[in-house]
């Protein structure tokens, strides 16, 4: 068996985005949760408690169509920036489905992509184990008898200036909502989705949000550390994950004399359900009942700043392989 090295003129032929999924009706949610806690042991009645929150919002998840818009809104930009590339959309617990989406591509002739994680900081869950259910998608496909699909990962771009910049503009904008007397001292307060410690000694994530949150603060306009909190805390109550919570936090500030608060999702990409309920019910909930003023930045969303990035990271990838890319070929 011998082994030469194919050099590829066009480097890709396509985008993919991953992302996490989410209902879009009532009856979806419980097989969605289904999909989302498959293999973990879970307290039906905490199962019941985290539908109620979908059914708050009438079942729908607005992940799917804020994805579908950041990934229109990609093949745009990058049709505008002389590589025209088609983008697709794959989802790791509800349609349209990563094994589904790849099964179209392979249809469509995509056999080499680049991949675009929907996640700004690293981690187990946010990160790695997206890259694990396309490798499970990919070896589905080939075993199916359906030609095999390459995937490149953009590299990390949780410190864009794009990125960077649709964040501050959400806070700044969160800030004029306040009222105009606790405006100039309301406290800034980013909030990501906890994880386990045990994972966060593992992986960047804890550091990268901090690291977002201090470039979007001076990019605000505000000076000193910035102050990171956690939402969206499951597993076992014994296990100890990040804090401190966002509710917790709000009573502190407030007990501490703080004027206001902003609260800026920076460990999202969109407006979803966990974003929706943690920050606009429970934590609103909170600062009401305790009479502290509170205004809730956009996650970034489509903003324009925000497709620039990811087209950035993107192109960032073809420029590297803009000459060709090696690649086995393997002959008996």
């Amino acid at each position: 068996m011998t082994i030469s090295l194919v050099v590829v003129k066009h480097p890709f032929d396509a985008v993919l985005v991953v992302a996490f999924g989410g209902p879009q009706g009532p009856g979806d949610i419980r097989p969605f949760l289904g999909n989302v806690l498959r293999g973990r042991r879970v307290a039906p009645e905490r199962i019941e408690e985290v539908a109620h929150h979908y059914e708050l919002f009438g079942g729908v998840s607005p992940l799917t169509e804020l994805t579908l818009r950041q990934a229109d809104g990609l093949r745009e930009r990058l049709a505008q920036r002389g590589t025209p590339l088609p983008v697709y959309v794959g989802m790791r617990n509800w349609h349209p489905y990563l094994r589904d989406t790849l099964s179209t591509m392979a249809r469509d002739g995509m056999r080499r992509v680049v991949a675009v994680v929907a996640a700004a900081h690293r981690s187990y869950s946010g990160c790695l184990q997206y890259k694990e259910n396309v490798a499970e998608a990919r070896a589905a496909l080939v075993a199916g008898g359906a030609p095999g699909i390459d995937v490149t990962y953009v590299g990390d771009w949780y410190l864009h200036e794009g990125f960077v910049a649709a964040n501050a503009a959400h806070v700044r904008e969160a800030i004029d909502r306040l009222p105009a007397a606790t405006r100039e001292h309301a406290e800034i307060v980013f909030t990501a989705h906890s994880i386990p410690v045990s994972m966060a000694e593992r992986y960047p994530y804890e550091q990268q949000v901090r690291d977002t949150a201090a470039a979007v603060l001076q990019r605000v306009g505000r000076s000193g550390q910035p102050t990171v909190v956690f939402q969206s805390r499951s597993g076992r109550p014994e296990d100890p994950w990040l804090g401190p919570d966002v509710c917790d936090y709000v009573k502190e500030a407030k007990a501490r004399g703080v004027s206001g608060v902003v609260l800026s999702p920076i460990g999202f990409l969109c407006d979803h359900v966990e974003v929706l309920y943690d920050l606009d019910v429970e934590a609103a909930q909170v600062c009401r009942e305790i009479d502290l003023p509170m205004a809730r930045a956009s996650a970034v969303n489509d903003h324009p700043a925000f497709i620039d990035t990811l087209a950035d990271a993107v192109l960032a990838v073809c420029d590297r392989y803009g000459h060709g890319r090696p690649l086995e070929v393997v002959k008996a």
